[in-house]
């Protein structure tokens, strides 16, 4: 599957100013380029159904960026209100009235080596448009996804909490898997051999009515859109439990589907040449995919305070 197409915005926001796309040049030395040592955030920004341009959780985003960065032991040299600000100027002079946007902090040119500690931190907002993740085709559809065998990473040798750019190492060797196997998406497995999530997107699965989707505990990225999601879920009347499960129960689920930034909702239709339920979008899917997108798109009175004006 080819990944999707993108206009780039005119300009990044680095370090604390607006400078032409093609003018955002980093040395090949820098120091999170030789090591991945970086942090980076994914947010969409919609049309909204009155006007106007509205950015989904932008502090949300922002705060667990600057949480991946505190984990990570890097001090990040503007605040969180900057990088706030950043993005809703880049949004607003990208011309564009849906976009996809990425923050991103990493170390520039100065010492070499595992140990190095006093290279300079740059921030960074660069933005395109980006539709959906995994085509637009399997928003309706559905996905078909491949257990990978590759393990996602465990909390004893990684920061799995953090958004870190070299730990995504993990996702594309699964993804590329998948890709090489026929199928749109990745499922990683934990340690232990259960359901963790997707090379990009949290996962839940739907079994006699109830929704699960794994626990925070598990080796997961606090999804936004996640926690968004298990939220409007509830609200619908829905049961829902953060609970593991196995790669035999994702196979007799009713329903899956992945969420993410990226992703937003997506069915999963088959994973391992498996139907999932009819092997097509389900209805309890189908109720939370359209709240969703009422919600981010401002067609819905609830959880305004979502939703920042650009």
């Amino acid at each position: 599957m080819a990944e999707p197409t993108f206009q780039k915005a005119p300009f990044v926001w680095l370090d604390g100013e607006l400078i032409p796309w093609d003018a955002a040049q980093v040395h090949i030395g820098s120091h999170t380029i030789q090591y991945g040592v970086g942090v980076f955030e994914g947010i969409r920004a919609y049309e909204q159904e009155a006007g106007g341009t509205s950015i989904f959780r932008l502090p949300e985003h922002i705060r667990r960026m600057f949480n991946s960065a505190h984990i990570l032991g890097m001090k990040l040299p503007v605040d969180e209100g900057a990088v706030i600000q950043a993005c809703r100027e880049v949004v607003r002079k990208s011309g564009m009235k849906s976009i996809y946007l990425r923050p991103t902090a990493f170390y520039g040119l100065g010492q070499m080596g595992l140990g190095a500690v006093n290279n300079p931190v740059h921030v960074a907002v660069a933005a395109w448009s980006w539709g959906a993740y995994l085509g637009d085709e399997k928003v309706k559809r559905g996905a078909k996804a491949h257990v990978s065998s590759w393990t996602r990473m465990s909390p004893r040798s990684f920061l799995v909490k953090g958004k870190i750019t070299g730990q995504y190492v993990n996702s594309i060797l699964a993804k590329r898997e998948a890709l090489a196997a026929g199928a749109d998406e990745a499922i990683l497995l934990d340690e232990s051999g259960l359901i963790a999530e997707a090379s990009g997107e949290n996962i839940f699965m739907v079994e006699r009515g109830t929704i699960f989707t794994p626990p925070r505990s598990a080796p997961i990225l606090d999804g936004i859109t996640r926690e968004t999601v298990i939220t409007l879920a509830r609200e619908l009347g829905y049961q829902l439990r953060e609970e593991s499960f196995t790669r035999g129960q994702l196979y007799g689920a009713e329903e899956c589907f992945f969420t993410g930034t990226a992703a937003e909702v997506t069915p999963v239709r088959e994973v391992d040449g498996r139907p999932i339920g009819t092997g097509s979008r389900g209805p309890v899917t189908q109720a939370i995919q359209e709240c969703f997108f009422k919600t981010v798109r401002g067609s819905t009175p609830a959880h305004a305070e979502w939703l920042t004006a650009v």
